[in-house]
């Protein structure tokens, strides 16, 4: 399955009917942007809740801040145009988690019209709209130190695929891999907390598919992965 990446720029965007059945919208922002969907992101605390300004207020640098602020505006933005409401009428709550019942589990819209997933990295951010559960992820390609920490955590089975790669090539084939992994994560909701073994999803050109999901590799910028997991 082929997944068209919509691009979000600063002009406000042209939006079809909300996602339905199997459909998934994805969508790609430029973090850097001074306006997103028609705002101005310095004037984005205006439209955001409480939660979303402490969250902001406790990054160290301006950049990331800017960056956080650039990718909640145009998922505010872009839930708000599917929902036929403002950006700044949008309730977002968080779902019980899978693992403890807590609730810090997916992000989600209160009345759950539309289901969402929300990405960055780097100057990227990549976000996806669905009726169904759904998981997005954008990795930049990490440092060969970064895959040698993270190697021995995986799936047997890609502990010995990337082993048997040229060492040049293992980030490219680690950030596929990643992306794959964190957006099913994202989509279970359950995060890290299950570790990074399960499920096998590969790091080769096509994905491994995990019961119950379907995933996809997106297009992604020179220099990033991303990938697709919505609930089948």
């Amino acid at each position: 399955m082929s997944t068209y990446v919509n691009r979000l720029g600063e002009d406000v965007p042209r939006l079809g009917e909300s996602p339905a059945g199997a459909a998934v919208a994805v969508w790609s922002l430029d973090t850097t942007l001074a306006v997103v969907g028609g705002l101005r992101i310095d004037e984005a605390p205006a439209i955001m809740d409480a939660g979303e300004r402490e969250r902001a207020g406790q990054m160290r640098w301006d950049r990331d801040r800017h960056r956080y602020f650039a990718s909640h505006v145009g998922l505010r933005v872009l839930l708000g145009g599917y929902l036929g409401m403002a950006p700044q009428e949008v309730v977002l709550v968080r779902e019980d988690c899978p693992c403890c019942d807590a609730p810090h589990g997916r992000p989600a819209v209160a009345g759950g019209e539309v289901q969402f997933s929300l990405s960055h990295s780097g100057d990227l951010a990549y976000l996806a709209f669905a009726a169904v559960p759904v998981g997005i992820d954008v990795e930049a390609v990490p440092s060969a130190a970064a895959v040698e920490d993270v190697l021995t955590t995986l799936h047997p089975a890609e502990i010995e695929e990337l082993s048997a790669l040229p060492e040049a090539e293992r980030p490219e084939a680690m950030a596929r891999l990643w992306s794959r992994k964190e957006a099913y994560f994202k989509g279970t909701g359950t995060g890290l907390a299950l570790g990074l073994a399960e499920p096998y999803v590969g790091s080769g050109p096509t994905p491994s598919q995990v019961p119950g999901w379907h995933l996809t590799d997106l297009t992604a910028p020179a220099a990033y992965a991303a990938a697709l997991a919505v609930r089948r």
